[in-house]
């Protein structure tokens, strides 16, 4: 791999001990994926923020960058372990509480900006097309490489804070127009609708195609918010950091000769695998977090009423207060509803406080069941916050 003159001294440790060792990560990246160069990026989004995930090793790994380490590019965080302002009400203890700021503290030592989200595109981390860009976030790579084409492999943590501190990622993978083309083509033979059916198709595409890009038709209309669902689902059973929908998403691609059909039995088994034989004790929405359309959304329906069971959404500080300017939280708030900023129940310390989740994103499930031991029920807004209030869940 070529690196150029500056790039050199970065590795030599001529611009400091941080710069060295992010620019050996990124050598190292590069030469297993066969890059020919490192190349600029403009936006970085960085993963591994929850101490959940990260423990002492991860801690410590990030103050010893933080040491003399500083973001060269725009960069954000995924969500962390807990709402950092708000933990104690969303029963995080004191001493996660104290290990997560400690986490942040570091980023933000580093010049890294501590919004914690998944969807950083609706904050303000928003490349333009064909920008290039070292993303962590599966939903968030999917999004951008799909919806806004951009241009980002999925980085790890250590990768993506490598960018940061050095501005360079290895040109391989997403960065390259040959590697964006679709691979299979998904017929889908029936209407999609709202955010869990998206996120079922997500699923069912995933499970069937694998690592494969999509080029999917028979979807003629999508929301910003059935999109970033379809780009959570897809990410997480089957891997794949892109997809093309017709007059939808903004890159051409061939038409490939694998085909496989997605039929309205395929969604609905993929609902009913999502189901389980349980009474929901926790509801959760937002994952990806909520856009401020969709707080809209449940503050109309929580209007006047009152939840029975813990209810988490999850959002961004940023959405939460522009739901606080619209009067959207205090109707939330005071249906004993609760906001979880920063954070969500993919990263958040919560195995073993509840049994059966509802939610309507099917990267929730996955998650829900192998990381937290949890049953699930995914289905519509509409039936999630109907269990929030009745503790019942309707099919």
């Amino acid at each position: 791999m070529e690196l150029t003159k500056q790039e050199e001294k970065m590795l030599s440790g001529g611009q400091g001990e941080a710069v060295r060792k992010s620019m050996e990560i990124l050598v190292a990246l590069g030469k297993i994926f066969g890059a020919d160069r490192l190349i600029p990026v403009s936006s970085v989004q960085i993963a591994g923020v929850s101490y959940d995930n990260l423990g002492e090793a991860g801690l410590e790994f990030l103050a010893d960058m933080a040491k003399d380490g500083k973001a060269r590019a725009l960069t954000t965080l995924n969500p962390a372990g807990m709402d950092l302002e708000n933990w104690e009400n969303l029963g995080i203890s004191r001493e996660f509480a104290d290990k997560q700021m400690l986490v942040i503290d570091a980023f933000a030592k580093m010049g890294v900006i501590t919004s914690c989200t998944c969807t950083p595109y609706l904050i303000g981390n928003l490349p333009r097309f064909g920008e290039h860009i070292a993303w962590s976030e599966s939903s968030a790579v999917c999004f951008a490489n799909s919806v806004l084409g951009a241009r980002s492999n999925r980085e790890g943590g250590p990768s993506a804070l490598a960018s940061a501190i050095t501005g360079r990622t290895p040109n391989y993978g997403m960065h390259i127009d040959a590697n964006r083309q679709a691979s299979v083509l998904v017929r889908v033979k029936t209407k999609i609708h709202g955010t869990s059916e998206f996120g079922a198709l997500g699923k069912v595409i995933g499970e069937k195609a694998g690592n494969k890009i999509p080029l999917i038709r028979g979807v003629h209309e999508a929301s910003l918010e059935e999109l970033k669902g379809l780009c959570a689902s897809i990410a997480t059973y089957g891997g794949t950091a892109m997809f093309h929908i017709p007059k939808i998403t903004p890159e051409r691609t061939k038409v490939p000769k694998e085909a496989i059909e997605v039929s309205r039995d395929d969604i609905k088994a993929a609902l009913e695998s999502m189901n389980d034989e349980c009474e929901p004790d926790f509801v959760s929405l937002g994952c990806p977090h909520l856009s401020i359309r969709e707080i809209e959304n449940i503050a109309g329906m929580l209007r006047g009423k009152h939840v029975k069971i813990e209810t988490w959404l999850a959002t961004a500080r940023q959405t939460k207060r522009l739901a606080d300017m619209m009067g959207y939280s205090k109707v939330i708030e005071d249906s004993g509803a609760k906001f979880a900023c920063d954070t969500c129940m993919v990263v958040a310390p919560l195995k073993g406080r509840f049994k059966c989740l509802a939610t309507d994103s099917a990267k929730s499930c996955f998650y829900a069941r192998g990381k937290n031991a949890f049953k699930v029920h995914a289905g519509t807004f509409e039936q999630c916050i109907s269990a929030a209030i009745t503790g019942k869940w309707k099919k």
